[in-house]
């Protein structure tokens, strides 16, 4: 099923942490390709410590044939192995954040797992890598596509394209 995943990064070489946790991610067990990739996005930090620097975000798509509970499990080893920390306050600057966003046409919503993801039609920085990819998409539980819902979110700030290819 065709599977997506937001990454972001303020910290460090933030392509490099991008790209490392993109390498990971494909190298997955039960990802098969093809895999797409946005481009990568700089943002303003949402909802941040004071002072916290830019983010890059991008998303990745790829078709995954397992349980996305175990998914979301492996994608927590990944941010680990990347430097993030598991018992770090809520929104705080880091180097690495990978989030699920979808899983084919699943819904799921328990204590351990949210899908599609429960904000991201409301983020500017997760709709604008996502409409490079997958424009006229229909999210689980949404009526309008990706594009639709980007161009009428208010979200504030810029998201502006710093690479195509990574």
């Amino acid at each position: 099923m065709k599977t997506a995943v937001a990454l972001g990064s303020n910290l460090g070489d933030r392509v490099e942490n991008l790209r490392a946790a993109r390498r990971q991610i494909i190298e997955l067990a039960d990802v098969r390709p093809p895999v797409f990739s946005s481009g990568i996005y700089e943002t303003e930090p949402v909802d941040c410590e004071p002072g916290a620097s830019k983010f890059l975000n991008a998303i990745i798509e790829f078709d995954f044939e397992g349980d996305p509970v175990q998914l979301l499990e492996q994608l927590v080893r990944i941010e680990e192995s990347l430097g993030r920390k598991r018992d770090h306050p809520k929104n705080v600057s880091r180097r690495i954040d990978i989030d699920l966003l979808y899983c084919g046409d699943q819904q799921i919503d328990n204590e351990r797992l949210q899908l599609p993801h429960p904000q991201m039609h409301l983020r500017k920085f997760v709709l604008q890598p996502l409409a490079d990819i997958r424009s006229e998409l229909v999210l689980p539980g949404q009526t309008r596509t990706v594009r639709e819902m980007l161009a009428e979110l208010k979200e504030p700030g810029e998201v502006v394209r710093v690479a195509n290819n990574w």
